[in-house]
């Protein structure tokens, strides 16, 4: 497959910087690379902490504003 014509994939160093960030620490990347190392029983790095993180910072943030937004479509 030519990558130049394919939608999915684009070189980060073509991004305006915040995209570049963004698309350089997702946090499905991480997890995939961590079970991916486990799996085949090469070194994980930091992949497995980076994923533990990720994980968690996201269900710190969606866990209230998920009640918040349940208390207020739910009141009457």
């Amino acid at each position: 497959m030519d990558s130049k014509r394919c939608l999915g994939f684009a070189p980060t160093s073509s991004m305006p910087k915040y995209l570049r960030i963004f698309a350089e620490n997702q946090p499905v990347t991480n997890v995939i690379e961590a079970i991916r190392s486990l799996m085949i029983g090469t070194p994980p790095g930091n992949h497995i902490w980076l994923a533990f993180v990720w994980c968690a910072g996201i269900t710190v943030v969606a866990i209230p504003l998920a009640a918040y937004l349940f208390r207020k479509y739910t009141a009457k």
